[in-house]
């Protein structure tokens, strides 16, 4: 009995100092410490979420329709290519609304060619056409999976940059079919924020069309553009950063390459420009060859570096290019083109992103949210100990004991794990604390019940803690569903209220149960008490 009772001493106090030891990052006072400390010891402060630390809550929305245009654009130059290997003449293959592609043919006699080269393609539906022309259709199915899609992997990318952008504890996640609730804490460069996430990224590599080229772009900028032909413009900057004028250039539609074979994007220093730099890109093995045929084939024309429809620069290709680098030069300073060279390493947006809702919470709010729930907690706990005191006397005091140490564990254990603390945390964990008293209160009812029966002390706390045992686990477990079930359902908040109750919860069963009993153990076999203030 002395040893067991010594085991149970033993993992309590072990188990509240690991706590402490965690705990003590975030307490007022720890930047004193010795820098060795930090290298031997847990040195990271509590995670605090949005509502008490501050920073950035934006609720965004993803263009899925265009994400069925790009899939249908892909698709119809897909045709086009096949089309041309297979030696049917067309005279058109475009697409039309969202997502139809018609399909114009030169000699209607090719039609069965054509009709049995698109049967390929099972997601393709026939709306009509005429004996010159086929009108095909994304399939309602595929339409669906390439808007989910749209959403995951926006989901993804975002997540990507916010990583790399050093966002500690950020909370990503889906609401609804298009929207994507993107949490912040801390953030301190909301504008910078907004522009890395929002940024859509589609890097692409166009040939200008430079046949007649300055007839072509005058009768284009009146509104006459070529077919197969775009306007994009370059932005050139004036000394402070503005926008002095845009230059326009005449580009083809299809792209040459895209900055999905992008394996490396970096910012560096630009050689040829003191004080301002670029962004170097290197490609995978297949955008290396890519690459190096465009440039291979078109020694002495222009390429344009397009990102989102913005040309950055148009050299003139001056000899092949073999080993898949080129670079983005523009009007940029270090942080820009840092943060560019971010948004190309995580990958393109596969279609564009709205900001709909946009709230900065300053740290001055939170600094008052944590001030009220420290408050409340304080206030709850001094209430709660006080009746205990009063109503069960000594006895109450250890419940206490095991309320101050459960209130330690749920602490430390956030810390450990990273958790975010959030203000619908503090409310979990004031709660916990009721539940706490409540199991001593079921197994001091049970003890006072066995004393009137005249049992000893000794007899009458084993038996309150073995009769009210499978009350108190039956309701924990109860508890504890039901937490799961809002962590696994609940939005942000929801969830960190669920996360500090289910901690409450378990580490409640252990301090009730395992601590209180402990010290009713030691004390009795120390003093050998006859009479228990109860």
């Amino acid at each position: 009995m002395k040893r067991e009772i010594k085991w149970r001493v033993l993992l309590l106090a072990g188990t509240a100092a690991l706590s402490l030891l965690y705990i003590l990052p975030s307490l007022p006072g720890f930047d004193a410490f010795p820098s060795w400390w930090r290298r031997y010891f847990p040195h990271e402060k509590l995670n605090l979420g949005l509502d008490l630390r501050g920073g950035m809550h934006l609720v965004l929305e993803v263009q899925t329709d265009k994400a069925v245009e790009n899939a249908t654009e892909r698709l119809a130059a897909e045709i086009r290519r096949v089309m041309e290997k297979e030696k049917v003449a067309f005279e058109q293959v475009s697409r039309e609304g969202i997502d139809r592609i018609r399909i114009r043919l030169k000699d209607p006699a090719q039609r069965q060619a054509a009709e049995k080269l698109l049967a390929d393609y099972r997601e393709l539906e026939r709306p009509g056409g005429t004996v010159e022309e086929i009108l095909v259709a994304m399939g309602s199915g595929r339409s669906k999976e390439v808007r989910g899609l749209a959403v995951s992997q926006t989901l993804e990318t975002i997540r990507n940059r916010v990583d790399q952008f050093g966002v500690a504890e950020p909370h990503i996640v889906p609401e609804g079919e298009r929207r994507i609730v993107v949490q912040l804490p801390g953030i301190r460069e909301p504008e910078r924020a907004i522009k890395l996430i929002g940024q859509t990224a589609l890097l692409e590599f166009k040939l200008l069309d430079e046949e007649d080229y300055e007839r072509k772009l005058s009768e284009a900028l009146q509104g006459k553009v070529p077919e197969g032909d775009q306007v994009l413009y370059q932005r050139v900057l004036d000394e402070k950063g503005n926008v002095a004028r845009r230059v326009p250039y005449l580009v083809r539609k299809q792209a040459m390459l895209t900055g999905d074979v992008l394996t490396s994007a970096r910012a560096q220093v630009d050689s040829e420009v003191p004080g301002r730099f670029q962004v170097g890109l290197e490609f995978d093995r297949e955008g290396a060859r890519i690459f190096s045929e465009v440039t291979g084939a078109n020694v002495g024309r222009r390429l344009a570096i397009i990102l989102d429809d913005n040309v950055y620069s148009a050299p003139v290709i001056q000899t092949k290019i073999p080993d898949g680098r080129a670079r983005i030069t523009g009007n940029f300073d270090e942080k820009e083109a840092s943060l560019l060279a971010i948004v190309l390493r995580a990958g393109a947006l596969p279609a564009p992103v709205d900001i709909i809702a946009n709230l900065t919470v300053g740290p001055s709010l939170g600094q008052d949210s944590i001030e009220k729930g420290i408050q409340a907690t304080i206030l709850g706990g001094l209430l709660v100990i006080l009746f205990m005191a009063v109503y069960y006397k000594f006895s109450g005091l250890i419940a206490d004991f095991a309320l101050f140490l459960n209130l330690i564990l749920m602490m430390g254990a956030l810390a450990l794990l990273r958790a975010t603390l959030t203000l619908p945390g503090i409310a979990g964990i004031v709660l916990s604390m009721g539940m706490a008293v409540d199991s001593n209160v079921l197994m001091f009812e049970r003890i006072r019940e066995e004393l009137r029966l005249g049992k000893t002390v000794r007899s009458a706390i084993d038996a309150g803690y073995d009769k009210a045992f499978w009350t108190i686990w039956d309701s924990h477990v109860t508890t504890l569903i039901t937490a799961l079930a809002l962590f696994l359902f609940g939005t942000g908040p929801i969830k960190g209220f669920a996360v500090t109750l289910s901690m409450g919860v378990t580490f409640n069963l252990f301090t009730a149960l395992v601590g209180t009993k402990t010290v009713f153990d030691w004390m009795i076999r120390r003093w050998e008490i006859k009479r228990l203030s109860i």
